[in-house]
């Protein structure tokens, strides 16, 4: 199906949520072919042959942006309980493992598509591609996202040190038969992603306004130091941006001072990895030290409060970041670690999960806060922020309506407000990206929803028979890896971000 764009359109007759102004109130949006060209009240002069796009009993807000997503997870919603972060590494395996191109453009199609249901435009998506990214297979997830309408910043998420070896003492933790199973696992050499890395940032087949390429080295612990060294200069070479999971468990903070001597945050500054076009994913074991190793360095931070909650990892002390004027974006993580794309629901856990951090009602954060976080802010941690994350002239018309007729929003008493702590996404009616509208009445306009849907279904059904064998072993050693770290949980670190009576350090 294909769709023309008119060259001028009009938004009339609804209410415009404006984030950076933090009000709402009547307006018209002009746009020319992709770009907002002007804003301004009600009957805003137009062109004669200007497209009407009748806004009537609808609130208009930015599209909202996603700083951290893994698109690959997208089939994996729903598949575990209570998954600390390290059992969730230790059953990834079996949880997507065996795709080709054409289900990498699956996965990414359903995310992408899951993120347009629910009012976000555009993404910072890990996105893991066994043994190492391909040319092939990051271009069938860029070109999924295309399809869709998305815009994204594709990272392939990397490792040169499997799980069982980076942690500190797990592979001897692990009793026999598990650990000569695991002593065979072996990840691809750094040499062999920076190749192909390098192959992929020279051969980018996509307008970069749409998607652009950049770098997922995965954790510290499980990358080597030459291999963090070999994606900076990759980085700075192509100037493209890294973006990577950063002392997201107590766990991995124990193990970075094991391993380093100084926390992960220090180490990654040490090797020059910290940088303008830097993203710390998670950010939650930085001590104050270290955020301020992230403002010095220009780098922004995506906090990810659903799937930090759901694998118990803590709370990213979001105020103090802020406070700093480090640059902040919320994001969803993968649907493997939250269970959906959500960002609606992401905006309300950052507003929430803030109110027991500190007993000072004025250091929460409120509406607006997260508001911009889910927009502007997520678009600075994209390197987006010159053009998408608001509407204003310039922008990019990227445009979520909520339908006001939706129970959400019965009765109006504050749209911000409802927004943040009543919305779930099921008042989105419909979705504008670069001023095409790519869905009208929750229905998309140039994506087959049926087909993906059916192609989805029978491609997670393969996943579970071809991988039926791995999840049994992996289940096998689940308890000894928990246990293991656990122990690491257990141990003194000199900052808290959980509430655990049981370590004496609430």
């Amino acid at each position: 199906m294909t769709q023309t764009t008119p060259t001028y359109q009009v938004i009339r007759g609804g209410l415009l949520l404006n984030v950076q102004e933090r009000s709402v109130a009547p307006a018209d949006i002009l746009i020319k072919g992709d770009t907002v060209i002007e804003v301004g009240p009600p009957g805003l002069k137009a062109p004669e042959d200007a497209a009407n796009v009748d806004a009537s009993d609808r609130l208009i807000m930015p599209g909202l942006v996603n700083a951290h997503t893994h698109g690959h997870g997208s089939l994996g919603k729903g598949l575990g309980d209570r998954w600390s972060l390290e059992l969730l590494l230790n059953a990834s395996p079996w949880i997507g493992g065996g795709s080709g191109a054409e289900d990498i453009r699956t996965a990414a199609l359903l995310n992408a598509a899951e993120m347009v249901l629910k009012g976000c435009t555009a993404a910072y998506d890990m996105y893991f591609e066994f043994p190492t990214p391909s040319i092939d297979g990051m271009t069938a997830a860029g070109a999924a996202y295309a399809e869709v309408g998305v815009r994204v910043v594709l990272a392939p998420m990397m490792a040169d040190t499997p799980f069982y070896r980076a942690i500190p003492g797990l592979l001897d933790a692990l009793p026999e038969p598990h650990r000569g199973h695991v002593e065979k696992i072996a990840a691809a050499t750094h040499e062999e992603h920076l190749a192909a890395c390098g192959a992929m940032l020279e051969n980018w087949p996509f307008d970069r306004d749409q998607a652009r390429p950049a770098l997922g080295p995965t954790i510290p612990l499980h990358c080597s130091d030459d291999f963090i060294r070999g994606c900076r200069d990759l980085a700075n070479d192509y100037q493209v941006g890294v973006q990577m999971h950063l002392a997201e468990s107590k766990g991995q903070a124990v193990a970075g001072i094991k391993r380093y001597g100084k926390t992960l945050t220090a180490h990654l500054d040490e090797l020059g990895l910290l940088g303008p076009r830097f993203t710390g994913a998670h950010c939650i074991w930085l001590d104050e030290d270290d955020l301020k190793r992230m403002r010095d360095a220009g780098a922004t931070i995506a906090h990810n409060p659903g799937s930090n909650l759901r694998l118990g990892c803590g709370i990213a002390p979001a105020r103090q970041i802020l406070d700093l004027e480090i640059g902040l974006g919320v994001g969803t993580d993968g649907s493997v670690s939250s269970d959906n794309q959500n960002m609606f629901e992401a905006m309300r856990t950052a507003a929430n999960v803030s109110h027991i951090v500190t007993p000072d009602p004025a250091d929460w954060l409120g509406t607006w806060d997260v508001l911009e976080l889910g927009t502007s802010g997520a678009a600075g941690v994209l390197g987006m922020s010159d053009h998408i994350g608001r509407i204003a002239p310039g922008f990019k018309a990227d445009i979520v309506f909520l339908d006001l007729d939706n129970v959400t929003f019965v009765p109006l008493n504050d749209a911000a407000n409802q927004i943040v702590n009543c919305e779930d996404s099921s008042a989105v009616d419909s979705v504008m990206i670069g001023g095409r509208m790519v869905l009208s009445g929750r229905k998309f306009t140039t994506l087959d929803y049926a087909g993906l849907r059916a192609r989805a279904g029978a491609l997670a059904q393969r996943f579970r028979e071809v991988n039926s064998g791995t999840r049994v072993r992996m289940e096998a050693m689940a308890e000894f890896v928990s246990h293991h770290c656990t122990g690491l949980v257990c141990e003194h670190y000199h900052v808290q971000r959980r509430l655990d009576p049981s370590t004496g350090e609430v």
